[in-house]
């Protein structure tokens, strides 16, 4: 008897720790075959690769986490990006998009972008909350919303030739001589807004009421809670996240395009719930979040190493993405 309960107390601890048993394996697997897999420049790389994914993955979450979903997130990324770009152009570039644009204050760009992707969120929680609209239907609508405008606004060009000091606040890193190691701004940049969403989520009522609504909407709504409000704060948020994002990836980068951010959203999806934040609604932690990016970043990496043909790169992430969600399935199943 007492075996039998240690061997399910096992598989469970197995079952709930699946994805960081897979993310070690993959590490130790090809730390061995490619020793450089695991050195520090290519740390680095993934860490600041990770870092605006996880920025766009903790602002779909919430929507996620009370059982809707956010497919306008990429192009809204996209749009940020092009927003910052057309705004932080230096003021001798040949190709300006807008010849009218001066030598704005970075933070004032930024107060910009983040007003009108915040905007475009508030408009998917009015829809969604207001309307009715299914989540999957609302924000597949405000994807193409917002990728017409994306290209109307950018007159369907690559915009470059970007200011340095706004370059410098995605290329640059924090040194740290005793161990000759730089930290990406990206990478702190993201762990402070992790920190963030972590207090919001676990230590504040906006959490309390985002995980009460995942798990029962009409429970919440019988106990007072504003589900429609929270609704339209939480799709808000999320739109001042995709900014950020968008933001960061266009210093990054070096310019934007209207293809920016393009299918980020299901990356975010993915990793979402790869970290455990349940596909039924309720459930999800920050830092399942993060370990559902790096999993995602490292797998990318892990095949580029092992040299895997790109196109079976795409069926190695869905087989990942599908086998995420069957344990998700079966960890709601055996609860009920």
């Amino acid at each position: 008897m007492v075996g039998k309960r240690n061997f399910k107390t096992i598989q469970s601890l197995l079952l709930d720790n699946a994805i960081l048993i897979i993310l070690f394996i993959i590490i130790i697997a090809v730390g061995i075959a490619r020793p450089r897999f695991v050195s520090v420049n290519n740390i680095t790389t993934i860490a600041t690769n990770a870092s605006t994914r996880f920025i766009i993955a903790l602002g779909i979450s919430g929507c996620l986490i009370t059982r809707g979903t956010d497919l306008s997130a990429g192009r809204v990324v996209g749009l940020g990006g092009c927003i910052a770009a057309s705004l932080l152009q230096r003021p001798d570039a040949s190709s300006k998009l807008f010849s009218w644009a001066g030598n704005y204050p970075i933070l004032a760009v930024f107060a910009v972008v983040f007003l009108a992707t915040s905007l475009i969120g508030l408009m998917n929680g009015v829809i969604i909350a207001f309307f009715k609209v299914p989540p999957f239907i609302a924000t597949l609508g405000m994807q193409q919303i917002v990728y017409g405008i994306s290209l109307m606004y950018s007159k369907s060009q690559p915009i470059g030739a970007l200011r340095q000091d706004f370059s410098n606040i995605a290329t640059g890193n924090i040194r740290i001589p005793i161990i000759n190691l730089g930290i990406p701004y990206l990478f702190i940049i993201a762990m402070i807004i992790s920190g963030f969403m972590w207090f919001l989520y676990n230590k504040t009522k906006h959490g309390k009421y985002m995980y009460a609504i995942g798990g029962n909407e009409a429970a919440a709504e019988v106990s007072g809670i504003n589900t429609a409000f929270m609704k339209l704060k939480i799709y808000c948020l999320a739109g001042f996240m995709y900014g950020l994002a968008g933001v960061l990836l266009t210093a990054r980068s070096g310019g934007a395009s209207t293809g920016l951010g393009s299918g980020y959203e299901l990356e975010a999806i993915a990793a979402c719930t790869i970290g455990g934040v349940s596909t039924t609604g309720g459930v999800g932690k920050v830092s399942g979040i993060l370990i559902g990016v790096m999993v995602f970043e490292l797998l990318k990496s892990a095949l580029q190493f092992m040299k895997v043909n790109p196109n079976y790169q795409y069926v190695v992430q869905g087989i990942v993405i599908v086998v995420a969600v069957a344990f998700d399935i079966r960890k709601y199943i055996a609860k009920k």
